[in-house]
């Protein structure tokens, strides 16, 4: 008979990843779990924290987890970097100068984002960070 107000025994997971982004996630969701009364079983790492040996693998699996996250931040940092500084332009390519004056001459009128979008053939965003850029004040190079 389970105690009262508990509605089940045990959280299953198909891997320790869909469980939190980094340890303190992890520890925090275990405590969590255990605070209810409620054991974990994760199917891919074969981990069942009914037993302490469980609960330690529980939490070295989510330490190497949160490092293997750690380090491919870190290769895409650098990765990164190295497209700057070989020249590369990230992100997507600016319209042309002649077009986000046309939005912003539409956008001046009292048109909305998307009408805009839609009738200079742009995506919401474009238009709504060009209206962004209408709206905040300059802030350029002091003389």
């Amino acid at each position: 008979m389970m105690p009262s107000g508990r509605k089940f025994d045990v959280v299953m997971a198909w891997a320790i990843d869909r469980l939190g982004r980094s340890l303190a996630d992890l520890l925090h969701t275990i405590q969590e779990l255990e605070a209810a009364g409620v054991d974990l079983y994760l199917d891919q790492q074969s981990i069942d924290t009914t037993t302490p040996m469980g609960k330690l693998m529980f939490q070295v699996t989510g330490a190497f987890a949160e490092f293997e996250r750690s380090m491919i931040r870190q290769r895409i940092h650098a990765g990164l970097k190295r497209a700057v500084e070989a020249g590369k332009t990230l992100g997507r390519p600016r319209i042309s100068p002649a077009v986000e004056k046309r939005i912003q001459d539409r956008l001046r009128a009292g048109m909305g984002i998307i009408k805009v979008a839609r009738e200079v053939g742009v995506g919401n965003g474009t238009v709504q960070r060009i209206a962004d850029e209408m709206h905040r004040p300059f802030v350029g190079a002091v003389a």
